[in-house]
């Protein structure tokens, strides 16, 4: 009976660790004529946080976005950030960073050579911590319709 609420015990610590405390969505949206916006957003559960892509990169590491080149694309400077940025002191890195709770949404602007339907892809790698722990983010492909 032990081994069998061990093995209970076991399968359902391995499951909640499985899930994510960020869920990814993405979107684009047509701006003018060639160029659109790439929306990536994040949502994150309650007591995690998610890091900016202006974190200092020697403490927690930074949200960071990448995309793959095509020569059909070109990207118009980085991602721009939309959510209530937090800037506070962590003691457990010794720095002062930046970082989401709830919802953050990047915005990268994409221009389309030509009239060419494509899609933009990447990865994004990420970190999530609350005040307990920290947890690296599994590293997530996405791809993204631009038409």
């Amino acid at each position: 009976m032990k081994s069998i609420l061990t093995i209970a015990i076991l399968l359902m610590s391995a499951a909640t660790f499985a899930q994510s405390p960020v869920k990814w969505s993405y979107a684009s949206k047509k701006v003018s004529e060639g160029t659109y916006e790439v929306r990536i957003s994040a949502s994150v559960s309650n007591p995690w946080h998610i890091y900016s892509q202006a974190s200092p990169e020697d403490a927690a590491t930074p949200t960071k976005i990448v995309f793959k080149k095509s020569p059909l694309l070109t990207l118009q400077g980085t991602a721009k950030e939309n959510g209530k940025m937090i800037s506070k002191f962590e003691e457990s890195f010794g720095k002062t960073l930046k970082f989401y709770e709830g919802q953050v949404e990047f915005v990268q602007i994409v221009k389309v050579k030509g009239k060419a339907r494509t899609k933009i892809s990447g990865t994004i790698e990420y970190m999530v911590c609350n005040d307990h722990e920290c947890q690296p983010g599994e590293p997530v492909d996405f791809s993204v319709a631009l038409n």
